[in-house]
């Protein structure tokens, strides 16, 4: 591999192994910098671990890659896209996307109904994490991330960890797609 930096090459040798990459796929994660985008959330003895033991998956922060690269979708910047357009390419690329989220994520469906009394509302895509055995919604956001937004994903976690999930399964993780999140700047 090209990659000068020994822990970055530690890291995608140990991932392509553990993750059975092809070299298409490894190519994609040396070029959507996966090993850069793990390391943002990471304190200086856990990019030690990282680049030794690859990545591990122990509570939800570790099975969130920030951000996510959805070049493979081959669409607009996605707020020039309707919600619902996005979801149809992510739904169309499902394997590309599954690869992008990481490893543990099963798709269970999209456009999953939610009733309180008479309302209704919609998990854009639901998938069930195997390794934190928990699930995880998706909502699709076309704008920058508001307020709004969060209090629906926290109704749609409180639904699925009262209604959905079984005693066995770790609390819901709630992942809003947006064009920036809060304290994001332009440039």
């Amino acid at each position: 591999m090209s990659i000068k930096r020994k822990s970055a090459r530690q890291f995608y040798e140990l991932e392509a192994s553990k993750n059975k990459w092809n070299v298409r796929e490894l190519r994609r994660q040396i070029d959507s910098f996966l090993y850069d985008r793990l390391l943002k959330a990471k304190d200086k003895d856990e990019v030690l671990h990282l680049a030794c033991k690859g990545q591990e998956i122990n509570n939800p922060q570790d099975a969130i890659k920030e951000p996510l690269v959805l070049e493979f979708l081959g669409v607009p910047e996605p707020h020039k896209l309707s919600e619902s357009k996005l979801e149809s390419a992510l739904i169309t690329n499902l394997q590309s996307f599954l690869l992008e989220l990481g490893k543990g994520f099963a798709f269970i469906g999209r456009q999953q109904r939610l009733s309180f009394d008479n309302d209704h509302f919609y998990a854009d895509l639901v998938f069930y994490h195997v390794i934190l055995k928990c699930y995880a919604i998706i909502d699709l956001k076309t704008h920058p991330l508001t307020h709004g937004d969060l209090g629906q994903m926290q109704l749609y976690v409180n639904y699925f960890d009262m209604e959905i999930k079984q005693e066995s399964d770790n609390p819901t993780i709630g992942l809003v797609l947006c064009t920036k999140k809060s304290g994001d700047h332009e440039g």
